[in-house]
């Protein structure tokens, strides 16, 4: 008798009736906003320290790390993580499609400077974690704070603002949309993200961001594996970045499982990660600069999903059981294994609790960025058919 997984079910459907880039796009944006969720409450713990707290290994939305004393016991952090709710991470990726749906093109650093950081400090919206309406600059936390610093008060170049930010995943975990944008191209998406990333982050901070966009591009190709977006992540990625996913994917092959790949995984990420074994308690050399080092959170969710062959349900539990910063790594993973397979393949009740928890719309947010992909596709292909044009009439003078 043969177990047909869930993974395969998705991709013998996907193969009969091909996705649309709607459904990839929802898929993406919902799959990482549920990631992002599911993740939230155990970030900042160990694997071990999950299953105690726990009773076991995460399966689904859970509470408060700190039940009912969630507001004092982080004082440093005083939210309502848990329970459904979406994290910063969530708050902005659907910032940066709502610059992608007022621009309406490809965004550079200088869209950040003009429309992402007025919106993150004028537009209220409701914050899950806050249990109220504030501004996004409110629940930011500092390296994401910087923008506005460095932007809106300092008035630095944008191209160049993320300089002296901590080196982290804050420029990475939003950038989602940009891979989606430029869907099945993931050089394109590289380029972009390193571009917008630069008001935000340096090093292999701003490099993550880019590498990521380009796995979600490559998530996007007809027929898209998970050796096929390491593969196109690795053939762009630079320095640390690109040799700590290789060296994730080396020790990803070996697993089936994630309970068994978390050691290895973690193992396989600690020489090019700069924060250290204790988390909460970063080096003296963390989140500086460096050609050699890597942030955790991208090689590790390209690992699970190497581990969990795409699967979204797995990959994503997988990647919220390994702690740390995991609603980050969730996010990507999320994010990536949706663009893959689509909206079906992240489980319905987890996206219908975590819209209700959050009280956001998951579906609106994919709508637009799709409506935007093909505007600015359609741009792009006018755009470069008067570059061959005007090719074609430089070449014609030499006969």
């Amino acid at each position: 008798m043969t177990t047909t997984t869930a993974a395969t079910k998705t991709t013998a459907a996907a193969a009969t009736h091909p996705l649309s880039l709607e459904d990839r796009i929802t898929g993406s944006l919902v799959g990482a906003a549920v990631g992002d969720a599911l993740g939230g409450p155990v970030e900042g713990y160990t694997p071990d320290q999950i299953v105690e707290r726990h009773g076991g290994r995460v399966t689904g939305i859970v509470g408060p790390w700190h039940g009912d004393d969630w507001r004092t016991a982080r004082p440093i952090a005083p939210y309502h993580k848990g329970d459904g709710h979406i994290t910063d991470d969530t708050l902005m990726t659907h910032a940066l499609i709502g610059v992608y749906a007022t621009v309406r093109d490809h965004l550079d650093a200088y869209a950040v400077a003009d429309h992402l950081v007025p919106d993150l400090i004028t537009n209220p919206r409701w914050i899950p974690e806050l249990e109220a309406e504030a501004i996004p600059l409110q629940r930011l936390f500092l390296a994401e704070k910087w923008l506005v610093a460095r932007l809106h008060y300092g008035h630095h170049d944008p191209r160049e603002a993320g300089s002296g930010n901590i080196v982290n995943c804050g420029a990475a975990m939003y950038m989602a949309p940009v891979g989606l944008v430029n869907a099945a191209d993931p050089a394109a998406a590289y380029a972009e993200a390193i571009d917008i990333a630069g008001a935000h982050q340096s090093s292999y901070g701003r490099e993550a961001a880019g590498v990521f966009a380009a796995a979600v591009a490559a998530a996007c190709m007809p027929g898209a594996t998970p050796a096929s977006v390491v593969e196109a992540a690795t053939a762009l990625a630079k320095d640390g970045t690109q040799a700590a996913i290789e060296s994730v994917a080396e020790a990803a092959a070996r697993y089936t499982d994630f309970e068994s790949a978390l050691v290895p995984l973690r193992a396989a990420v600690a020489p090019f990660d700069t924060v250290g074994p204790d988390y909460r308690a970063p080096s003296l050399g963390a989140r500086r600069p460096s050609r050699l080092h890597s942030i955790e959170e991208l090689p590790i969710a390209l690992g699970m999903l190497l581990v969990n062959d795409g699967d979204y349900r797995r990959t994503v539990l997988a990647s919220v059981n390994y702690g740390r910063d995991c609603d980050s790594i969730a996010t990507m993973a999320g994010a990536i294994a949706g663009a893959m397979s689509g909206e079906a393949a992240v489980p319905e009740e987890w996206a219908r609790q975590v819209a209700e928890a959050s009280r956001v719309d998951l579906h609106a947010p994919a709508a637009e960025l799709a409506a935007v992909a093909r505007e600015i596709h359609a741009r792009d292909t006018q755009r470069r058919r008067a570059h061959e044009t005007a090719f074609a009439a430089l070449t014609d003078t030499e006969r």
